[in-house]
């Protein structure tokens, strides 16, 4: 993340209960990199909760989210803020690495016996916008806390779906939530 060709940016780290203790290689990267990135722990609470502390911990003026198991690339945040323009809030397209097509396709929020392809989705990692958008609306817990703070965004803040592809989404984690809930609705 500290690869970024725009660099007036602050990192926070939540890590949301992690067993490392003081051994975890990211308190020791948080310290060499003090003057960048802040680090904060707290027990498991979940993603919604963790990305919530941390925009209360944030002093951009613009905020994004990203993921442990994915990445930006180094020109993310520069084409963000050339596409934010007039706009308060945007979700950008990923670059998905899969091990099969047939991952490329995750449970849709309102029917998730129903697959839809990624690039129809909004995640957490591809929204980027105005802090004011993140302080007055949390993200909830739960699948698809992301499109559900998408459209509560959409009907309070102007908000447009980009094609960036800036973003590298790791979708052959066979343990994440999409997968998990995808498994079981296949073998239902």
């Amino acid at each position: 993340m500290l690869n970024q060709d725009f660099q007036d940016f602050e990192l926070i780290i939540i890590d949301d209960g992690s067993t490392y203790g003081f051994q975890n290689p990211i308190v020791h990267y948080a310290e060499k990199h003090e003057d960048k990135i802040v680090y904060i722990r707290h027990s498991n609470r979940g993603q919604s909760q963790s990305i919530n502390r941390g925009i209360l911990n944030s002093v951009g003026e613009y905020i994004t989210i990203l993921d442990s198991d994915d990445a930006y690339k180094p020109w993310h945040l520069s084409s963000c803020l050339k596409e934010i323009n007039t706009f308060d809030l945007i979700a950008s397209t990923t670059e998905t690495v899969v091990n099969k097509v047939d991952d490329y396709y995750v449970p849709d929020k309102n029917n998730q016996n129903h697959l839809v392809h990624v690039d129809d989705c909004i995640l957490f990692a591809t929204l980027f916008g105005r802090r004011e958008v993140f302080t007055s609306i949390a993200f909830r817990n739960g699948f698809a806390a992301d499109a559900d703070f998408y459209e509560k965004a959409n009907a309070k803040f102007n908000v447009k779906k980009v094609d960036l592809r800036t973003y590298i989404y790791y979708r052959n984690m066979p343990d994440s939530i999409c997968s998990t809930i995808k498994r079981q609705n296949l073998s239902d």
